[in-house]
């Protein structure tokens, strides 16, 4: 599978160098890419069943590069590089007047790339990394437009919401990872019972729910998807039916067998897939842009993906699967149509359209049969998946009367709202003439066309999903199953006279609403009252807060006057190695009285009080005379105690010190009173506390027992491997060598600074 990501890497860099007729045919350059792959990864799976790749990654840490290739990440893969394909003839007809568009199909094509590399990942600290990515290239894509503010805004939130979302589940997934001592996936499987009953469990549990939660855009998380409305229509399309949003079912689906089948899961899963259902079709009735009904309606369908996998038997997560691909058939279409709608008419208002089915017959179909599979109605491939929803909810173990009582209300709404948008589109008289600008072509056509075709196949003949995709991917999720045999037609039922009651339901709300106009104003007034506050909303405050309270804390911390910087740190710093002598305070040091000890304290109290002397100076050579001999004493202290390469460093450093302050200082004025008696007490009091406390942690140093083996290994092998005897010089210069050329590359880039800030600007000839 690693081929596959290189190949898209390499694709994605080549398209820089696309010029001329390649540039303009590069979006058809990149579906037959994409249509490629589609066909590559059909032929691997279909020959060879499961496949799994594996290489060395961090050996120390347990963490490997592992690939796989089975029916949950064949189904989502399929899903990625056949829509995918679309997508980008798709995008062929939608950006070819806009400019930039290279950055843009290098950006779509690299999350193509992530997706895949989500699906095929078998580790999870490598799936995070594919994860994140998949974030960070949403925002390039979402603010494609950045001229515009709300691009900007949707985009940072989108990123804000993923991103912190993103680190919790890391954090869960090494809470978790910590009880199996792994991240393979195929381990945490292995291991379930013992992750199940760790004390970890209901922690790591929670914290990767957030991560799926966010991408997934489930309740209170959902608000952050409606904004991202604002990248073009192939990026929406893409997002919304194959890719960013269903990573977060993905992961539900690989973890079932490790974390799934626990109270935690079921009650927090239904929940907030039942909470999310209803919300998204809640509100999306009562939008007045295509788009952003879209939107909502995607994340009714994302709560319902949830709730099916919060039900935990196997007939939800069979209808999960199904609804996975009913979804992401009718969803993809209706916002390419959407896209062709905008560019033909201008605008994307339901006030601003009707009675196009004359003007544009096609895009009308594609739209009516799209809508149908929506609504969940026959012969479309929706309708089955409403069935088998249905089925579920009836046989959940709890709570089944309260989630099928929502499930009921969300799907007459979703009737509701698939045929209001066709009729608003299509059928209802216009206010005004809807003027044609301009008719779609065949590359804005052939997405939409194949994706509703396949819908209405796939529904009149569903046995070509449950036998040969549908059942690998179960597998994958249960141990034990039973192969699924899909169709069209299952009696006269309870679940046959539930899906006939939320029809009926459905269209008479749709009437009501047609007929009654006032119906949805009278809606909204209701909503203002009943909802105080918009999530939205709520973001926005919290986060000019945090930039508020970040300011007056600067104000405060980052005052810009350096001597408080340093009294800060001398404070908090003393403090702390204060209290940790307080709680150590029972130990013992010796001082080693040997016959040389005297020369050396005179050398000590020559140092100290050439430092005494420096304070009370009130003349620059003298002082700097008086600095110099506290140097030259230090280096005498190191010379003492064999440190020949310091003592070396510290004169030399010294002398050069010494040399510059005295031809700087000559052109500086004379000392200037600065400092009161009070500040001056203040600072001493502060200079006696930090020193006596670093001179006690040097004493305390000395007797401290530290473990011998790193110190025993670098004086084994010094020699030998390094070829050196200064062993400290060894460490630096082969051992940590890294960490010495770092250092030097930042010394040889500040004295490039400070030559460049010293040079003289050459005079301009006039």
């Amino acid at each position: 599978m690693i081929n596959v990501l290189v190949l898209i890497l390499l694709l994605s860099l080549s398209l820089l160098f696309f010029k001329g007729t390649l540039k303009k045919q590069m979006a058809n350059v990149i579906a037959v890419f994409q249509a490629g792959l589609f066909a590559y990864i059909a032929y691997l799976y279909l020959n060879n069943g499961n496949i799994q790749e594996s290489f060395d990654w961090i050996s120390a840490l347990n963490l490997s590069f592992v690939f796989n290739l089975d029916g949950i990440s064949f189904i989502f893969s399929m899903l990625i590089t056949g829509i995918g394909a679309l997508v980008f003839i798709y995008a062929r007809y939608y950006m070819k007047k806009y400019e930039r568009t290279t950055p843009f199909y290098i950006y779509l094509t690299l999350f193509s790339g992530a997706m895949l590399g989500i699906v095929f990942s078998g580790n999870l600290i490598q799936l995070f990394v594919f994860w994140e990515l998949t974030s960070v290239l949403s925002f390039l894509l979402i603010t494609f437009f950045h001229e515009k503010e709300r691009a900007r805004k949707a985009a940072f939130q989108g990123l804000f919401i993923t991103l912190m979302g993103g680190l919790a589940m890391l954090g869960g997934i090494i809470l978790i990872g910590s009880v199996v001592d792994s991240y393979n996936i195929h381990d945490w499987t292995q291991n379930a019972d013992a992750i199940k009953n760790s004390e970890l469990y209901t922690a790591g549990l929670i914290l990767i729910l957030v991560g799926i939660f966010t991408k997934s855009a489930q309740f209170p998380f959902h608000f952050w998807l409606p904004g991202a409305m604002e990248a073009p229509t192939p990026v929406s399309s893409f997002l919304h039916s194959a890719t960013m949003v269903k990573a977060g079912f993905f992961l539900l689906l690989r973890l079932h067998p490790s974390l799934g089948g626990t109270p935690e899961w079921f009650y927090i899963l239904s929940t907030a897939g039942a909470i999310t259902m209803f919300i998204g079709v809640y509100f999306a009735i009562l939008r007045t842009e295509i788009k952003s009904v879209l939107a909502y309606t995607t994340i009714n369908a994302l709560g319902v993906l949830t709730l099916l996998m919060g039900i935990d038997t196997f007939l939800s997560v069979k209808a999960a699967i199904l609804f996975l691909i009913i979804h992401a058939f009718y969803k993809a279409t209706l916002f390419m149509v959407a896209g062709v709608i905008d560019k033909s008419t201008g605008t994307k208002l339901f006030a601003n359209l009707g009675g196009l089915r004359k003007e544009m017959p096609l895009v009308f179909i594609f739209t009516l049969l799209a809508t149908l599979s929506m609504a969940g109605l026959p012969p479309m491939l929706g309708f089955l998946g409403k069935e088998l929803i249905y089925e579920a909810k009836i046989n959940i173990p709890e709570a089944s009367n309260f989630i099928l009582i929502i499930g009921v209300a969300s799907n007459i709404l979703l009737v509701a709202v698939s045929v209001l948008f066709t009729y608003k589109i299509f059928i209802k008289k216009p206010a005004h003439k809807v003027e044609i600008k301009s008719k779609p072509n065949i590359n804005g056509l052939i997405g939409p066309g194949i994706l509703v075709i396949l819908s209405l196949i796939f529904g009149l003949f569903p046995q070509l999903l449950g036998g040969n995709i549908i059942n690998d991917a179960l597998s994958n999720v249960f141990e034990n199953y039973t192969p699924v045999k899909l169709k069209l037609w299952h009696g006269f039922n309870t679940v046959f006279f539930l899906s006939l009651f939320t029809v009926i339901a459905g269209f008479i709300v749709a009437l009501l609403i047609i007929k009654f106009e006032k119906i949805t104003f009278y809606w909204n007034k209701f909503n203002e009252r009943i909802l105080l506050f918009r999530f939205t909303d709520v973001f926005v405050k919290a986060i000019d807060s945090f930039v508020s309270i970040s300011r007056k804390k600067d104000k405060i911390v980052q005052h810009g006057y350096h001597r408080y910087y340093l009294l800060s740190i001398f404070l908090l710093t003393s403090v702390l190695l204060w209290s940790q002598f307080f709680e150590t305070r029972s130990w013992i040091f010796n001082i080693d009285n040997d016959k040389n000890s005297f020369y050396i304290l005179i050398v000590i109290v020559i140092t100290i009080l050439a430092s005494i002397l420096a304070m009370f100076s009130n003349k620059r050579l003298a002082t700097i005379a008086i600095l110099g001999v506290s140097g030259y004493g230090i280096a005498l202290i190191y010379l003492y105690y064999s440190a020949v390469d310091l003592a070396i460093t510290q004169i030399l450093v010294e002398t050069v010190v010494v040399v510059l302050f005295v031809i700087v200082l000559q052109k500086l004025p004379r000392f200037a009173k600065l400092s009161n008696w009070k500040i001056k007490v203040r600072d001493l009091a502060i200079a006696l506390i930090f020193g006596t406390v670093m001179g006690l942690l040097a004493l305390k140093a000395t007797e401290v027992n530290f473990d011998s083996s790193l110190y025993d290994f670098y004086s084994e092998n010094s020699y030998l491997q390094g070829f050196g005897k200064n062993v400290v010089n060894v460490i630096l210069v082969d051992f940590r060598g890294l960490d010495t050329f770092g250092e030097v590359i930042v010394l040889a880039i500040a004295a490039l600074g400070v030559s460049v800030l010293l040079s003289k600007p050459k005079k301009k000839k006039v």
